[in-house]
């Protein structure tokens, strides 16, 4: 989406009543195209006239009130459609695809106090040494892939020294994450070649840490202070410690540098805005609302799934109550649920004075980011470095357009640096 504004046309609902009545599949497509290209005006008409949107193949939730409910009743609307799927890739029990075990319970307990929060201010300038070196790199060029040549470094340089996680080299592990979160994340449909590709990457990534932990073994008082390292100390099993050390960069390298992007996508659109930021860019606390804020007009996981394991009354007691049977693939927005004038004052304004609770970037309840703290220091610091830099502009298409794996993740974005006319 590259409008700073998406304007509600409405009509949604009409053509996809005519399309379910021709050929239900040419229906669904249709919903799914406009949610990648006129999200905000669809699920903007969707909360109007049917918030809680029903459809053959799934449901989608649009409300605040609603989302959050979904979100937040893990017992109801679990994580079972795909747990299974990480399981296979990861070759064990992965604790975000189980909701409140015991081993859920522990395991995330224990990964929070890993990834500690006082940990944000040294992750903050890790992240910005990484970039200010691969802006320094490309500047010359007058231009920066700002995907591969910056954002996916930076997490993964951020993996390697504090994680503790740097794969036999950053293309490996870069590989390694994209064919696992895009069989869990984005195989909707199930493709047995993507689902092989997911498992053979993931074997390929526990072997790894296995030998890398029995390495931390061999000389275990000599270990760093990393996240990989705290995990060793512990008394988690080693296999456990191999499966949730997995997920760390699953949960990192893809969200983290999708954030950036169309963050930065958005600022840039805003022109004045932008000049607000880059003033601002002193001031990292000041400067991470804009970041924040810019990303709330187009964020990277618009719509999270979920599986009702029993009928369940979503938005009792209101008007739009509506049962949701047994076996019902639910996708719950935080994307729509961010512009709901119920709960948020003026959603279409650009606005810095919104509250930590109105932003659902990192999901909301049982299954929110376990990685939170860290994870915002990097998105809004890398941001701040590279627009911290003259001449940061978009380029005229097909070259500055962003391009996407599997429909979802960004991976091509081309960026101006400089003054005009240095690119070469």
């Amino acid at each position: 989406m590259g409008a700073v504004d998406q304007a509600t046309t409405g009509g949604h609902l009409e053509r996809y009543e005519e399309a379910l009545a021709r050929d239900p599949l040419a229906a669904f497509g249709l919903v799914r195209e406009w949610m990648r290209t006129e999200w905000r005006a669809l699920f903007a008409e969707l909360r109007e006239r049917r918030p809680i949107f029903v459809t053959p193949a799934f449901t989608v939730v649009t409300r605040y009130a609603d989302v959050t409910e979904v979100l937040s009743r893990e017992e109801v609307f679990s994580v079972r459609a795909f747990g299974p799927r990480l399981d296979a890739a990861l070759g064990g029990p992965f604790m975000l695809g189980r909701d409140a075990t015991a081993m859920n319970w522990r395991e995330k307990g224990l990964m929070q106090v890993m990834l500690d929060p006082r940990d944000v201010a040294d992750v903050r300038e890790l992240a910005g040494s990484i970039a200010d070196e691969l802006l320094d790199a490309a500047w010359p060029d007058g231009r920066v892939e700002a995907v591969h040549a910056l954002f996916r470094p930076v997490a993964l340089g951020v993996c390697a020294r504090y994680f503790g996680f740097p794969g036999p080299d950053q293309q490996t592990l870069s590989r390694w994450t994209r064919a696992v979160v895009t069989d869990g994340f984005a195989n909707f449909l199930g493709d047995p070649d993507i689902q092989a590709s997911s498992v053979q990457a993931g074997g390929e990534m526990i072997g790894y840490l296995r030998d890398r932990l029995a390495a931390y073994r061999a000389g275990l008082d000599d270990l760093p202070d990393d996240v990989f390292a705290r995990l060793a100390r512990s008394d988690l099993p080693d296999d456990r410690i191999v499966i949730n050390m997995a997920g760390l960069p699953l949960g990192f390298v893809e969200s983290a540098p999708g954030a950036m992007v169309e963050a930065v996508e958005q600022l840039l659109l805003r022109p004045e805005r932008l000049a607000e930021a880059t003033a601002a860019a002193g001031d990292p606390e000041l400067f991470d609302r804009y970041v924040w804020e810019a990303l709330r007009f187009n964020p990277l996981f618009k719509l999270l799934p979920r599986l009702c394991e029993r009928d369940h009354v979503l938005a009792a007691g209101t008007p739009r109550a509506t049962v949701i049977p047994a076996g019902t693939f639910v996708l719950a927005s935080p994307a729509s649920a961010m512009f709901d004038a119920d709960v948020v004052p003026e959603p279409d304004a650009f606005r810095l004075d919104r509250p930590g609770h109105h932003q659902l970037f990192f999901g909301y309840g049982h299954h929110a980011c376990l990685g939170v703290h860290p994870a915002r220091v990097v998105v809004a610091e890398t941001v701040r470095r590279l627009l911290l830099r003259p001449g940061v502009r978009l380029l005229p298409p097909p070259e500055g357009r962003i391009e996407r794996a599997a429909g979802i993740f960004p991976d091509r974005f081309v960026l101006g640096l400089g003054a005009e006319g240095q690119e070469s």
